[in-house]
Order: structure tokens, then sequence, then C-alpha cells
């Protein structure tokens, strides 16, 4: 038995097509004006008035399993994805133990497949325990399937060290996945160094933290040829030295967050522990640089860059409270309506950043919906309005700055190979 989606507004080979869409064994095998469902054979959907997508790809996500399983877990992180129209996520390796070895590579993929909603690839640490003295064990870990390597939530501040792991990476034909960030400019900082700062009186980080570290390794990663992908970018120097750096032929990417598109440090306000992420909200100024950088293709893709913590450590202030937010749930209603509804990008250029692009960068067969692929789609109500309630996330991270945002264009439906994921109209159903 398979599933006949109809009536619905299909996403295929770059042009909207309304019609049908059959799924049978994991792939799509057909899509016509009109499929017939002869005996009954097949579960019939209707998607009338409904848009359908590829399945949603985020390759920048935590899941803080093993370690913090208080914050979140595999089962919840990949629940909220499948919430989110997400089917493929990447797993980020800053967990309790570090994910810098082989076997925990097979850990996360291992249990991935056993309890969790959607595909989930692993990226392995650039060094041991994310330590930045010595390089982790990069060859095993491709070898047990990590798609990349990054040292996520930290800088790799050693020169010699960044060299030695590209040159690495290079030989295995694997990225180097970067979080920029210079510790001695940005110390103790806790929000960009700005207006808002000096405000609140707390220190600041400035923009040169991130991007003097992305200019070292832009050099780098031209000497070396090495994939180099950059993670969140927030600033507008970063953005014109990566384009700098496309125009001059270095194999570089880039992804940008849902909240630095649409936020800036004005918006910080109480509870201030949500508006704590690193890099942090930065000018107006950066946030058009980077809507600017999206749409000329400097920026390649968008990331939610998921980082659930527990509401008690959130509630500790700017000073004390962990970096990150939550953004699985939110990402397509808040890219749909502030980006798309104002007219500032089309409804297709997003698509392609959440779909096809990141699965082309990464080399994964999915992101496209056609016949002969695997069918991970998400079926989205862009009509469908309402408000952002934390507390019906299936996320256990509540951490959002965007609480009581009303926003079009929520996923319906999640389908990952073939199998219902989730469900909106079945009470939140899970498969």
């Amino acid at each position: 038995m398979g599933i006949i989606i109809r009536h619905g507004k299909i996403w295929s080979k770059n042009q909207w097509f309304i019609g049908d869409l059959l799924i049978e064994k994991g792939m799509i095998q057909a899509i016509e004006q009109k499929l017939d469902n002869k005996n009954h054979l097949h579960q019939v959907i209707d998607a009338k008035g409904k848009i359908i997508i590829p399945g949603l790809i985020d390759i920048h996500v935590h899941l803080r399993e093993p370690g913090f399983e208080q914050k979140e877990t595999i089962e919840t992180g990949t629940k909220a994805a499948a919430k989110g129209g997400f089917t493929t996520i990447f797993a980020m390796p800053n967990t309790n133990p570090v994910m810098d070895c082989p076997d925990l590579i097979t850990f996360l993929k291992e249990k991935s497949k056993a309890l969790g909603y959607v595909k989930v690839y692993p990226i392995g640490a650039i060094t041991h325990k994310q330590e930045g003295k010595e390089l982790a064990n990069l060859l095993g870990m491709k070898k047990q399937g990590a798609v990349g390597f990054s040292d996520d939530g930290k800088g790799v501040q050693s020169t010699s060290l960044m060299i030695k792991a590209m040159e690495t990476a290079k030989l295995l034909d694997m990225p180097i996945i970067a979080h920029v960030e210079d510790y001695h400019l940005a110390g103790k900082g806790v929000i960009h160094m700005g207006e808002t700062a000096k405000q609140l009186q707390v220190q600041g980080i400035p923009s040169e933290a991130e991007y003097l570290q992305l200019e070292r390794d832009l050099m780098l990663a031209e000497s070396t040829g090495v994939h180099y992908h950059v993670c969140h970018v927030s600033s507008k120097e970063s953005v014109q030295l990566i384009r700098n750096a496309k125009a001059k032929g270095v194999n570089v990417t880039a992804e940008v967050t849902p909240h630095h598109l649409l936020l800036t440090e004005k918006d910080i306000q109480p509870p201030y522990g949500h508006y704590k992420m690193n890099p942090p909200l930065r000018t107006e100024e950066d946030r058009l640089a980077l809507i600017e950088g999206l749409i000329d293709g400097t920026i390649d893709v968008i990331a939610t860059d998921h980082a659930p913590h527990t509401e008690d450590e959130k509630q500790r202030g700017l000073l004390d409270a962990p970096f990150g937010i939550v953004g699985l749930e939110t990402a397509f209603p808040l890219l749909y309506t502030h980006l798309v509804m104002k007219k500032l990008v089309s409804l297709e250029q997003l698509i392609e950043w959440v779909t096809r692009k990141p699965a082309e960068i990464f080399g994964l067969q999915v992101g496209e919906i056609a016949v002969g692929l695997p069918a991970d789609l998400a079926v989205i109500d862009l009509e469908q309005s309402k408000s952002v309630d934390p507390v019906t996330f299936a996320s256990k991270g509540k951490n959002t700055p965007f609480t009581g945002w009303n926003l079009y264009g929520w996923p319906v439906m999640t389908i990952v190979e073939g199998k219902i994921s989730w469900e909106q109209e079945v009470e939140n159903r899970y498969a």
C-alpha cells in the first residue's frame, strides 16, 4: 500500500504543478494530473489548497545527546524537526562526550535510526574534545558516516592546526564547517558590541571577532583547496569577505539563520536570555547585508542553529544564560511571513535555500521532488495563521525570542522516505 496525495500544488523541476503524487516503497512513483486508485490500494491524502515541497534540510542542529538530555534528545529533536517540515538534519558534535571518534558517530547514526523521526547526518569534531589542541580522528569518522567536521561553538584558534585540519579534510574530500570566533576579541561578551550593550551595561562581542578569523580561514581555504563552509554568518563584513572569496574562486559556502535575518540588537528585551545567541544579533545594517547576501548568492543556505536549553538556564539573564535559541519548529513560517509575504524574496527562492541548495552542497540525493527520488516531502498551508507558542513545541527547548509572533505558512504534514512522520490533523500525530 502506498500514498496518493491529491490536488496539491507541487514544486517539481523548478515549476509548480497542480495534481496528484504517488508514493510507493519510499519513493516518488508518479506525478500526474489525476492518478487512479484502483481497488483503493493506496491511502489518499487531500492536499487541496496546500503546497507540496521537498522536505526541508537543516545543516546546523544541536540534538544535545549524548550528555545533555535535559536540554534535548535525539527523539525530541527529530520530532521538532518533523513538526517543522524538516526531513533531513545535520547534528553538531558539541555533545558530552564530544563526537570526535568513530564510535560516537556510529552511536548517533544507530540511535537516530531507531528513535528518530527524520534523517540525521552526523558532523564530527575537528579537534579532540573540541579543545583546539590536536586533530580528532577525521578519517575514522568519515568511514562511519560523518558528513563534515566542525568545532561549532568554538573557533579553532590555532592557525597551524586549522591548516592541518583543512589539508586533511581536503585529502578526505570532506568539508570544514567553521564557527569563526576569535576568543581574544569576543572576551566575555554576551551580545553585540553596540548601542544595546551600552544601554544594558554589559560587555559586547565585536563584529571583528567573527570576520577577522573568517578572513584568516578564507586565505587558508584558498591555499588548501578545501571545501570551507561558514556557519551562521552575522556581520556585513563577513558577507563581503565571502563575496570576494567566491569571486576569486575559493571553494566556500555559507549559511545564515532565521534570527539573524529577522532580528537586530535593538529587538533585545526581557527575558534577555532568549535573545542571547552566538554570534549575537547585530545591527540593522548587518541584517540587511545578510538578506542581500542571500539574494545575490554570497550566502548559500538558511540553517536554524537549533540550540535548545532548559528554561532554568535561560532565565539566568544575559550574563549567565547559555548562548542559543531553538528554531526547527518556527523556521519556515518565520521566513515565509517576514521575507516572502513582505516581497523581499520569492517563495521559490526560499524553497531553494532550505531544500535543493543544502542537498547540492553536501552531495545528498534529496531536496527535490521527481519520479524516482526518495519521498521526502513537506506539505505546507500558506494560509494557516497562528501565533508562536513554546508550550506546544515538540522540542524540550522553549527558548525562543519569537513567542507571540503571528505567522503564516505552517507545515501540516511531513513525509520521510514515504512514511508520514508527523501530521497536524491527527492531534499532532507522529509515526
